[in-house]
């Protein structure tokens, strides 16, 4: 099938709202591991035989929505956010941006917890970030110490997610803070025989799985506590963690095991921008070769390449949901 595709990029500065007339290429990242969706444009740095110069036209903390599609079928918002930086490279422009936690990216005063959840945490930030944002937090971990020292919001939160496995992400001017697997989205279909480019997927047997899985933590006294989850000899896991309670470590490591201890597929496959899929979207795999294997993923991450020449999706599974 040979579809046209479409699209525009807007940046939105204090001044005025440009748009892009030429780009070469563009990859966007979204994933529940990552604490931010970024997205990447390469812009050549010449265009109808003239620089293209954003010296005093766009910067940092400017505002981006990038689209894409194709004619007659699908044109969707893919990213928006902001521009964290612009680098000149090799005759090309590159525009890192990041989603609305780059409104993170600020300094925090310095601060010690003593038993606090991760509700307190984040309250904290949200009060140092300033911008009227909402908070809605429900993982129970607790540290009996938490420190800050030198840091931005975003750094906080990056450690926070880290260590817990928590599915951070910003969403409705709310910063969302949950167990990992927790927020859900669409139902997507996909078929190896219908709409998928290239099967990348391996199935494996829970059976045959060895995961041992052990958290470890510093207590006020410095001394280090571990527990430890699964089997020996096979896959081993280690999370370093650092003051939370012994129940928090408990509960981070049976999750991690339970997680992978399953039977069903691994990996990746590659699509096209349709069906559209994002991140904690469930997504069922029907092969018509192997209907026994029939099965439903939670989605962690999804890689959008663009060019004007075609649009690809990397599509990376997490927990298997449901046969």
């Amino acid at each position: 099938m040979n579809l046209e595709v479409i699209w525009s990029v807007e940046i939105t500065t204090p001044r005025k709202t440009y748009g892009l007339a030429v780009m070469a290429e563009c990859e966007i990242e979204k994933s529940v591991k990552n604490l931010a969706d970024r997205a990447t444009i390469i812009i050549p740095e010449y265009f109808l035989n003239k620089k293209i110069d954003f010296d005093g036209m766009v910067e940092r903390g400017d505002q981006i929505r990038i689209k894409f599609g194709y004619k007659g079928l699908i044109y969707e918002t893919e990213f928006e956010g902001y521009i964290r930086e612009i680098n000149s490279n090799g005759g090309n422009l590159t525009v890192e941006c990041e989603d609305a936690l780059f409104l993170f990216r600020k300094d925090v005063a310095d601060k010690q917890f003593t038993n606090a959840g991760m509700a307190t945490i984040a309250q904290y930030l949200l009060a140092q970030v300033g911008e009227g944002l909402a908070l809605d937090c429900d993982y129970p971990i607790t540290y009996e110490k938490f420190t800050i020292h030198r840091a931005t919001a975003y750094d906080v939160l990056k450690k926070l997610q880290e260590e817990t496995g928590a599915d951070i992400y910003f969403e409705d001017n709310t910063l969302h803070i949950h167990p990992a697997y927790i927020r859900k989205g669409a139902d997507v279909a996909f078929s190896p025989q219908q709409n998928i480019e290239k099967f990348s997927l391996e199935y494996k047997k829970a059976t045959d799985r060895k995961v041992e899985v052990t958290v470890e933590r510093v207590g006020l006294d410095g001394k280090v506590e571990s527990f430890t989850t699964g089997q020996p000899g096979g896959e081993k896991i280690t999370k370093k963690v650092t003051t939370m309670d012994a129940k928090s470590i408990r509960i981070i490591a049976e999750n991690e095991y339970r997680q992978r201890m399953t039977d069903g597929y691994e990996g990746s496959f590659e699509s096209w921008a349709y069906p559209q899929v994002l991140p904690g979207d469930t997504v069922s795999i029907t092969d018509e070769d192997y209907r026994e294997r029939d099965s439903s993923y939670y989605v962690d991450s999804v890689k959008t390449k663009f060019s004007p020449s075609g649009i690809v999706r990397t599509v990376e599974l997490g927990i298997k949901l449901s046969a």
